[in-house]
C-alpha cells in the first residue's frame, strides 16, 4: 500500500545553481548536501506542513534523457496559486500552466524552472481539511 510521498526529486546539469534558485524560493537552506566538499551531486530540502522532502539530483542520474519538461507533476499545496505563480515567474521559472479553477477549492498552476522540471502549486481545499484534523488530534493529545 502507498503511504504518503517521501521525497521528490528534481533533476538539474547544475545542482548548486538549482539549490541556489530553490534556497530563495523556500526561503530555507538545504539540510542535507553530498559529496560535502566539491560541486553537490545532491541535495535536500525540508518544506511544508509536514517537512516533506524535495530533493535536486545530478541530471546524470536521472535514468533518462533530460531536457524537455515532462513527467508527473506534483502539485505543493499552497494559499495562494496566483501569488504563488507569480513570485515563481519573479525567479526566473516559466510558465508552464497558468493558475486555472479545476472545480470549488482547487485551483492549480505549473511552472518550469530554470533547470527544466515542471514544478505543480496547488489550493487544495482537502488538503487544508486534512491538515486541520491532524492539528486537531495533536492538540487534543
Amino acid at each position: 500500500m502507498l503511504r504518503g510521498l517521501t521525497t521528490t526529486n528534481f533533476f538539474a546539469d547544475d545542482v548548486a545553481a538549482a539549490k541556489d534558485w530553490y534556497t530563495k524560493v523556500f526561503g530555507v537552506e538545504a539540510y542535507f548536501v553530498r559529496p560535502l566538499e566539491g560541486p553537490p551531486a545532491y541535495v535536500e530540502f525540508r518544506i511544508g506542513d509536514y517537512s516533506h522532502e524535495f530533493g535536486i539530483l545530478d541530471s546524470r542520474y536521472a535514468g533518462y534523457e533530460i531536457g524537455k519538461p515532462g513527467g508527473a507533476v506534483t502539485y505543493w499545496a499552497v494559499d495562494d496559486v496566483e501569488a504563488m505563480f507569480a513570485e515563481l515567474i519573479r525567479h526566473g521559472a516559466t510558465e508552464h500552466l497558468e493558475p486555472t479553477e479545476r472545480g470549488p477549492g482547487f485551483v492549480t498552476a505549473s511552472v518550469i524552472d530554470p533547470f527544466g522540471n515542471i514544478l505543480g502549486v496547488m489550493f487544495n481545499q482537502h488538503y487544508l481539511d486534512i491538515l486541520a484534523t491532524k492539528t486537531a488530534a495533536v492538540a487534543q493529545a
